[in-house]
């Protein structure tokens, strides 16, 4: 099978889940595909096509993966902005096997006409195939082995509604709770080889924003300064100075959260604020603050979206140590 890749780029095999049983967290999806999975295998067919929804990080390509594993087949990958033209899309689908899973991350992304030629392979299993050009072009039906798609999406919303009904399986992704990340991290530090206490995992779980890609990525940075500065073990005193010098505060929120409140509520008094102005005034990109950042941070009232733009909440205010406003400023 293929090697497991996240976003930022890096291959870490050794902190990935490889079975249902291992996966921490979103345990009614677990549950839920554990059957699914049976049934497929069972009947000997190809499992129904997934999509796979929710904020970056939060395992959905780990359990791509899974599913692969658990129904024996191989996985072949690739990603929606890099399927440009439909020919693209028709050799992949044209060199999967029976029952195989293809699996496309960020598929809100494919381009239109190449989403037209997904549409007979999902329902159908073909793809229709143009021979020639101009007068004398004919369109060929060329049969597919039976296969599984696996999509991610962080944008389910920007997903076309013919797509959309296409997939027989959906799945919603929720942030998880400090306990979950609590037992990723346990995990994670036993295969690093991390001498971590109860009190340094909690401290870790606690200032993810409920994200195991985020929990791991800093129990490696906090190993860092443990192994430098100390003698290897990760206990809370650790954990928290190394954090408060990663700039992440006492709930998880990083500079960059904290820039995006804190130009709502400064620059701007509390909003409302458009995402291309608060882009523009934070130096992010539109779709990483609304992908990334404001997810967690309207799941955790710091932020609230309104027709009219952006705006801090009462809780956010006092968050950032602002003054309340009274009903003044926006929706609040």
């Amino acid at each position: 099978m293929n090697e497991i890749r996240d976003p930022e780029g890096s291959v870490d095999p050794a902190l990935r889940p490889r079975s249902l049983d291992e996966y921490v967290g979103q345990r009614k999806i677990v549950d839920n595909l554990r059957i699914y999975v049976r049934a497929a295998i069972n009947r000997g067919e190809a499992l129904d096509h997934i999509l796979l929804a929710g904020p970056p990080g939060l395992g959905k390509t780990s359990l791509a993966y899974i599913i692969a594993e658990e129904l024996g087949v191989d996985i072949r990958t690739a990603s929606g902005p890099t399927i440009e033209r439909g020919g693209d899309l028709a050799a992949i689908l044209t060199n999967l096997g029976e029952r195989e899973v293809l699996f496309i991350d960020e598929i809100h992304r494919l381009p239109r006409s190449v989403e037209e030629v997904l549409y007979p392979a999902l329902e159908d299993f073909e793809i229709d195939v143009v021979i020639g050009s101009g007068p004398g072009a004919q369109s060929v039906k060329l049969p597919l082995n039976r296969f599984t798609l696996v999509s991610a999406t962080t944008r389910s919303g920007l997903l076309t509604q013919p797509l959309r009904a296409r997939f027989g399986i959906h799945a919603t992704f929720d942030f998880y709770e400090v306990a979950e990340l609590h037992s990723i991290v346990e995990r994670s530090a036993a295969r690093l080889g991390v001498v971590i206490t109860q009190d340094g995992c909690r401290e870790l779980a606690r200032r993810s924003r409920g994200t195991p890609r985020i929990v791991n990525r800093l129990l490696r940075r906090v190993r860092d300064f443990a192994e430098v500065e100390g003698d290897g073990t990760i206990d809370k005193r650790v954990a928290d100075d190394a954090l408060l010098r990663l700039e992440i505060d006492d709930i998880g929120l990083d500079k960059m959260d904290r820039r995006i409140l804190s130009c709502i509520g400064v620059k701007f008094g509390g909003g409302p604020v458009g995402l291309g102005t608060l882009s523009a005034a934070t130096g992010e990109s539109t779709d990483t603050i609304e992908d990334t950042y404001e997810p967690f941070l309207i799941q955790q009232g710091f932020l609230a979206r309104t027709p009219r733009g952006r705006v801090l909440t009462p809780r956010g205010r006092k968050h950032l140590g602002l003054p309340d406003t009274d009903g003044q400023g926006g929706l609040f």
